[in-house]
């Protein structure tokens, strides 16, 4: 596949290369530059500059588009949280920070990704393995929220699913307000990650989970 730009912010012109992975990039720089709902299936066909009956070949429509990219988004997310929490190494709060700090900067570094992911109105169960990407991405923060669980008393110890799902809003909530790589970032008086991190503490010292409890 070939891409050569015909005018500034303009189309990319396709060259018989693999059509499916143009309209994904079509995708992309549209959703970059409108977002996720505002742009056509008609819109990424000229984008990748086939017909408009071209994208039928792979996509069943612009919904089934935005699934496919949410699904590489989710993709690449799991990776970068796997990355970043390294088996709980050296300690679950340790790695809990590196992590939350992966989440913001996959936000920031692909904002097209994060919001077919989260913003597209695509259904998370929309394909198969649009759903069971991103129950993987999950499942990287749930075994975090396990290892932080298994550090409390086990009298009063909340579910580690509850946890995750807390510690997954707080993330995201931040990511999207003031952590992202677009526009629709706002402005904050501190970093994105010292909010997330002094959130995060917070939330597990009300637990009862400090940096000290255990390893």
């Amino acid at each position: 596949m070939s891409w050569s730009k015909d005018e500034k912010d303009g189309p990319r012109g396709y060259h018989h290369g693999n059509l499916k992975e143009a309209l994904v990039r079509a995708a992309l720089e549209l959703i970059a530059q409108k977002g996720s709902a505002g742009f056509t299936f008609a819109e990424a066909a000229r984008w990748a500059g086939v017909s408009p009956a071209a994208p039928y070949r792979h996509f069943r429509d612009r919904d089934d588009l935005l699934a496919n990219v949410a699904l590489r988004g989710f993709e690449q997310f799991e990776i970068a949280l796997a990355r970043a929490w390294d088996d709980g190494r050296p300690d679950a709060l340790t790695a809990l920070e590196r992590m939350g700090k992966a989440y913001l900067a996959f936000a920031r570094a692909e904002p097209a990704y994060y919001s077919a992911m989260f913003e597209s109105g695509v259904p998370p169960a929309s394909t198969p393995e649009l759903r069971a990407a991103g129950e993987r991405a999950f499942a990287v923060l749930r075994e975090a929220a396990e290892k932080v669980c298994s550090q409390m008393p086990p009298k009063g110890r909340p579910p580690a699913l509850m946890v995750a799902l807390h510690i997954w809003a707080t993330s995201h909530g931040i990511a999207s307000l003031f952590g992202r790589g677009d526009a629709a970032q706002r402005t904050l008086p501190m970093s994105a990650e010292e909010l997330l991190e002094a959130g995060v503490l917070v939330y597990l010292r009300g637990l009862g989970v400090t940096a000290g409890s255990g390893s």
